[in-house]
């Protein structure tokens, strides 16, 4: 007897493939930019308990792959703002 898999629907398995093949450090960052609008490096690494370096490299992979955007923030112009784009 077969057991029958249910597949996800297309259009959730189309919006993470980008980022399936990345560390988990970086799946783990763009799943809390996903619940937020938008966060700085140090709310990451506040938000996901990474460190800032682990952070800086996950933000580094997420933007080569397009997956995230950042802009600077209009409290403190020392700081990016980053977003999902996914």
């Amino acid at each position: 007897m077969s057991a029958t898999v249910n597949a996800t629907p297309q259009d959730a398995t189309d919006r993470w493939a980008p980022v399936r093949d990345l560390p988990p450090s970086a799946k783990l960052v763009a799943k809390e930019l996903d619940r937020h609008d938008h966060l700085s490096q140090s709310e990451l690494a506040e938000e996901t308990l990474l460190s800032t370096r682990t952070v800086r490299q996950a933000v580094t992979r997420l933007e080569d792959v397009d997956a995230i955007e950042s802009r600077v923030s209009f409290r403190d112009a020392r700081k990016q703002l980053y977003s999902l784009t996914l």
